[in-house]
């Protein structure tokens, strides 16, 4: 027997709706969560537990996502775990084995507007305060500058682009068109775009953050800061409920909350 959570990174759900309305809102919220994680670990499958159950086992050690069946509820913290095991012991339940979460941490997500007024070769850096106050511009939370046009068709306007990489006279053939995009924030008939930075698991505090941009030629802007973003980590999911007692006389129905399975 052996399970691994080392190498594993990443770990992102998203639950699927049943389908989008007219006003792009989600038109049901299905019980569907999209798991997805990264991993360099080589020969091995993987399993997926949500709150403390064996939720679904990979097929393919080149696999790194799973459609998973999530709670009843999504009120409150779902706990989802990905651990690598041998294949011949995919089918076996490790929960047991499994050490339980510490304190969960929470994440910030940031929309950077992506506006055509941007340069092309432009880039930005996001800055934190640690939970100090005073954000840091010496050294960015991202490893390299993000860049804003990675992809250089993305760059809208009949010579503003890298002509020649886009349809003849028009070099945006993959920009966000008219209605697809922050509607209002771009140009006339052309949308602005937006790119999310979600930050590392931060523990409990008040936050704030900064973002710069930097052109081809390294010059810096000034910097767009946020106010302060209180971060509170979701509760652990309880892994067990049962009942501890009930009072005929008052109605009065006592649970039993257990993180251990």
């Amino acid at each position: 027997m052996l399970i691994s959570r080392a190498g594993i990174e990443d770990v992102r759900a998203c639950v699927l709706p049943d389908g989008i309305a007219a006003d792009g809102r989600a038109a049901a919220v299905s019980r569907s969560v999209l798991v997805t994680w990264r991993s360099d670990l080589e020969g091995r499958l993987y399993q997926v537990y949500v709150n403390g159950r064996l939720a679904g086992v990979t097929v393919d050690p080149q696999q790194r996502q799973m459609v998973v069946v999530g709670p009843c509820s999504f009120e409150a913290a779902v706990c989802i775990a990905v651990v690598a095991v041998e294949p011949h012991e995919a089918h076996i339940d490790f929960i047991g084995d499994i050490d339980p979460p510490g304190t969960l941490g929470a994440r910030v997500k940031l929309t950077v507007l992506r506006s055509q007024d941007l340069p092309v070769g432009a880039a930005f850096n996001v800055y934190g305060d640690g939970g100090t106050g005073q954000i840091d511009y010496d050294v960015p939370l991202n490893e390299t500058p993000i860049p804003i046009w990675p992809c250089p068709q993305d760059k809208a306007g009949f010579g503003t682009a890298c002509f020649g990489d886009g349809d003849f006279g028009w070099d945006a053939p993959a920009a966000v068109g008219f209605g697809k995009g922050c509607f209002g924030c771009g140009q006339f008939g052309l949308d602005a775009d937006a790119i999310e930075w979600i930050s590392p698991l931060l523990a409990e505090g008040t936050y704030r953050f900064g973002v710069k941009t930097i052109d081809a030629a390294g010059n810096l802007s000034a910097a767009c800061e946020t106010g302060p973003l209180a971060v509170i980590p979701p509760a652990r999911p309880a892994a067990r409920l049962g009942i501890a007692s009930f009072d005929d006389r008052t109605g009065r129905l006592t649970l039993c909350v257990s993180d251990q399975p």
